[in-house]
């Protein structure tokens, strides 16, 4: 996969936490840190998000957004 975001990290999914309309996922990055993303419900479904799943983050800004190889 390429993606034309230059900020690429991987990671392992730590938790998933669901609301109603929304999902806050932590990733343990290399070193131990741990980043937060909220994305939707709808998303973190689709992507087959949960504790310990390898996923890629693309930071742009403000945003962390989540990746998966199919």
């Amino acid at each position: 996969m390429k993606m034309s975001l230059r900020n690429q990290i991987t990671g392992t999914v730590r938790s998933v936490t669901t609301g109603e309309a929304m999902a806050v996922v932590k990733v343990e990055i290399e070193g131990g840190h741990v980043l937060t993303s909220s994305i939707t419900r709808e998303s973190a479904e689709d992507l087959g998000l949960e504790a310990g799943k390898r996923v890629s983050l693309w930071v742009k800004s403000t945003d962390v957004a989540l990746g998966v190889e199919d």
